[in-house]
Order: structure tokens, then sequence, then C-alpha cells
């Protein structure tokens, strides 16, 4: 099978299954013992698009691992990678004298871990564990320390003609391997003026006017398109997704490809190619712009089953477009209910975490009556028998209210929160009369049984008493005096949620405290 061609980005599937099935079966046909890998420069937040690389890889792994194949599975941390720049959520004064050295090398952000990688690693190795996902953490500095990646540096640079050729490099002055200046301490700008094998040693020459000789061993590392294949080499990979942005012709991959099999004498992993998670109204997401959104925030907000089918129902050549309001929600509830429109089964059964108890209701139902119910438990479950939802579990309602809260705190649409007030509202006190009279006529008809389709009809026929007023006072009278807001959820569900004689009573007293302004408000 050495010769087989890999194939390209976006390539379909012909066997039916769903994509992490298929692509499991096809790394079974190839013969070789499967190794995932993945990985990342920790250069910021680590957020939910960088998620989706080592969520497709879990898939897999559980395709293969369901199929009783042995595997295994890693996570690259490229920690020896250098500060590229001082990214806007850092500090320029303290970043600026530290740009060129490894994340390894640099003091954490908040002085909460040994080193800035750790720093956005640990985390993200947090949310990992939520997520389910069980990884042989790799990191890059300690694989070039320990000189698990010398052999690999030694071929490097023994084959620099051969690298240059493939890689396009007409400078004589290119450098397959990067010294770190033990001076100036950058890994990103001094260059190799020879070597020696037999003493896994390097010469060099710094821009900060430095030269000497390094050891291979952690005296710096290959460049990330001669890194990457030697990386393979290293840890033995046969499987690995990876962004589009490698996957285009003549990308790092393709070059990956000629230098695993020309310069380490080794085959290329079979590619997963992946599309981006693009954050709504923003674009794809990228740490060094402050566009993320990270993945442990995500995880207080919806159960990390959620998270895991946000991406495994998607094709990994499709873009996924994340909107964490409504949209959201609604995807919850498609991982929650099996009658949902739109589910996917094996995306449910592939993204299950641990300790998931469905719970049978709606999350925008759950988000109304929540309110309604002042978040009260007890009530939330009489609410939800009265509306149908028998046997729920009590467990399960206060699991979901625990990120219900933080969504509606963060995400949730301005016209969905509310909070059911305890005494007439101030800004029901501009109720014009027509108004007032709209409400006491609705108190007098509302009765204890109405469902919401029944409150809806009653509402819709007052509205022909008060046909001056226009249907949009009359909602807003209710509204004001119930939420102390101009809008809220339907009328007529809403009402028969709160209980028809609660809102009976109080639209009764607001409308006797108005009264009390002179105006008559009998029908």
């Amino acid at each position: 099978m050495a010769n087989e061609r890999a194939p390209r980005a976006g390539e379909p599937s012909q066997r039916g299954a769903h994509w992490a099935d298929d692509i499991a079966g096809r790394v079974v046909e190839s013969g070789r013992p499967p190794v995932l890998s993945t990985g990342i420069s920790p250069s910021g937040e680590i957020h939910i698009g960088n998620m989706r690389e080592v969520v497709t890889a879990d898939a897999v792994y559980r395709g293969l691992l369901a199929r009783g194949i042995a595997v295994r599975f890693n996570y690259v941390c490229d920690n020896f990678d250098p500060l590229r720049r001082v990214y806007p959520f850092l500090d320029p004064a303290t970043y600026a004298p530290l740009v060129g050295r490894p994340l390894s090398e640099i003091p954490a952000p908040a002085g909460d871990a040994p080193s800035y990688a750790e720093h956005f690693l640990r985390p993200f190795l947090a949310a990992l564990a939520e997520l389910r996902i069980d990884v042989e953490v790799e990191r890059a500095d300690r694989m070039y320390k320990s000189g698990r990646m010398t052999p690999y540096i030694v071929q490097a640079l023994t084959a620099r003609d051969r690298l240059a050729a493939i890689l396009n490099k007409d400078d004589p002055d290119w450098s397959q391997f990067i010294p770190w200046c033990p001076d100036c301490r950058r890994i990103d700008q001094a260059r190799v003026t020879g070597f020696s094998a037999d003493d896994e040693t390097v010469r060099y020459a710094c821009a900060c006017g430095s030269s000497g000789s390094v050891p291979m061993a952690g005296g710096g590392k290959l460049t990330w398109r001669v890194d990457w294949p030697a990386r393979w080499m290293a840890l033995g990979v046969t499987v690995e997704p990876f962004g589009k942005d490698h996957a285009s012709r003549g990308g790092s991959y393709d070059t990956g490809v000629e230098i695993a099999r020309e310069v380490f004498g080794g085959e290329p992993p079979f590619p997963i190619p992946y599309e981006w998670i693009r954050l709504r109204g923003k674009g794809d997401m990228a740490s060094s712009k402050g566009n993320v959104l990270s993945i442990s925030a995500m995880l207080e907000v919806v159960p990390p089953e959620v998270l895991r089918y946000l991406v495994i129902r998607e094709k990994p050549q499709k873009t996924i477009p994340f909107d964490p309001g409504l949209p959201l929600l609604q995807l919850a509830d498609e991982v929650d209910d099996t009658q949902a429109a739109g589910r996917d089964e094996r995306a449910v059964e592939l993204s299950q975490a641990a300790g998931f108890e469905p719970l049978g209701v709606p999350y925008k139902h759950l988000v109304v009556v929540a309110q309604a119910a002042r978040f009260e438990v007890a009530k939330i479950l009489e609410i939800l028998e009265r509306s149908g939802y028998r046997g729920v579990s009590r467990a399960a309602v206060e699991t979901r209210l625990r990120y219900l809260r933080n969504w509606l705190e963060r995400f949730a649409p301005e016209d969905l929160r509310f909070e059911v007030q305890s005494e007439l509202p101030p800004e029901a006190r501009a109720l014009d009369p027509l108004q007032v009279r709209f409400l006491g006529r609705l108190a007098e008809r509302l009765t204890d049984g109405m469902d919401g389709v029944a409150v809806h009809e009653l509402i819709h026929e007052l509205r022909q008493e008060f046909d001056d007023a226009g249907p949009g006072k009359l909602f807003q009278a209710i509204y004001l005096v119930l939420l102390g807001k101009p809008r809220g959820p339907r009328a007529g569900w809403f009402i028969s949620l709160l209980g028809p004689s609660f809102v009976a009573a109080r639209l009764a007293a607001a409308v006797e405290v108005l009264d009390g302004r002179g105006e008559k408000t009998g029908a």
C-alpha cells in the first residue's frame, strides 16, 4: 500500500456511511497501524475553531475503536515555535522584547503557569477532558530537547539541497533548521553555517551578531514544512486532520509527502483536511485577532456533547457557521431530542461524553420556563408538568439550568431575556386608558386550565373590542405589566406557562393601581 494515492482535500466518500466511519474503514484498508495526530501552536487562547481538528480526529478514533482496532491518538503542542508578534491581548512593554523567543521559554501572561505556552495549553487540556477526548500530549520543546528529533535533523541537514528543491528555496543562506541563539534567545533569526552529524552540533550565525555552535538536541528546530513530516516519522503518524490552508496543491501537506518519502524514507499519513468554524458576523476564528470563543467558555454554556456534535455532524470539508445565540439552542435540541428535525443519530453516538441525560424539553422552551419560574426548580417542574412534559428528571433540569443561566447572560437575544416582576413596574405607569381597560377585560376572562392556544384566541377576540388601540399597544400592555419591557415571549403561550389565574390576579392588581389615576377601567 506504500504507493497508494493519498486522497485529496474534499474528495467525496464512496461508502455512504458517516464520514468518521468511512475514514476509519479506509484507514483499516490501508493496512497501517493507526496513529492519529493533531496539534497547534499555543500562541493565544485555544478556541472552538481549533477544537475542530481534535474532535475530528476523536470521531475517527472512536470509529476505529468500534471496529476493535488498537489505535493511538496524540496531541502535539507546538510550544517550541517563536512568539511571532505582540498580539492585541498582550502587554507591549512586557512582550515586545520577547518576540522571537520560544513559547515554552516566555513567562505566562498572568503568571499562573510555568510558561506562556502552558498558560494557554492547560485550559485546553481541561476542556479536552470534559469533552472526553483522551490524548497523549507531546510537547515540541521536549521532543527536541530530549534528542528524539535529532536523527531527523541530521537527515534534513544532509539533504539540504533536495529540501531546497522541494520547497523552491533559491536563497543560498536558506536553512532547514533554525538555531536557537544562546545570546539573544530568539529562535527565528539565526541561520545554519555548518554542522557535524557525528557530534550532532550545528554552527550558526545570528542577526544579533552572535555565532558559534549549538547542539541539535534542543539547540533549535526544523522549519515548519520540514518539521511536520519529521514529526510524522518520529511519532509514527498514519492519520492526521489539518486545516484547509495546508491542503492546497503545493501546500505544506503536498511538500510534506515528498519530504517524508524522499528525505526521511517513510510514508505520509492519511489526510483529513477540514474547513474552518466561522463565527457569525466575525468570520473565521483567529486567536491572534482576538476573534475567538474559547472552548472553556462554551462548555459553561452547553453540554460537551453539543460542542462535539457541532463538529461531528458536518463533513470535515464543509465550513461550519457558528452562532452562539438561538441557533446554539437549536443545535442542543438536536442532541437532546430523538425526534428533532435534522438529527444525525450516528453523529449523536460519536458525540457522547459522559453522564449526559436527555431532558426531552426543547431548550428554548426551558429558557422561558426557567425565567418565568425565577429558576426555582420545583416551580419549573410544575410548569413543565402543566405544559405536558411529564416525568422530567429533576437532576437533568438542574444541569441544564447551569448552562442556560450562562447562555442567557452571554448570548441570549435581548427579547428572550426577561424577569417576571414582583411589583408593578414603573414602565407600566405610562399605559393609556385604552390599554388599562384591555388589561381589565383580559383579567376577567382568564381562567385556570386555559392552554396557550386558548389564551391566544382570547387575546385576539378581545382585540376586536379595542380596535382603536392597534394590536401592538395591547400586547405591549401585557408585557409592560408582567415584565417591565414592551416585548417578550409569545403572549398566549407565556400566560399559560405562568398560569392564567396568576396572570389574571396580577393584571387585576395592576388595573386597580393604575385606576387610581382617576381613569375608568370598566368595559
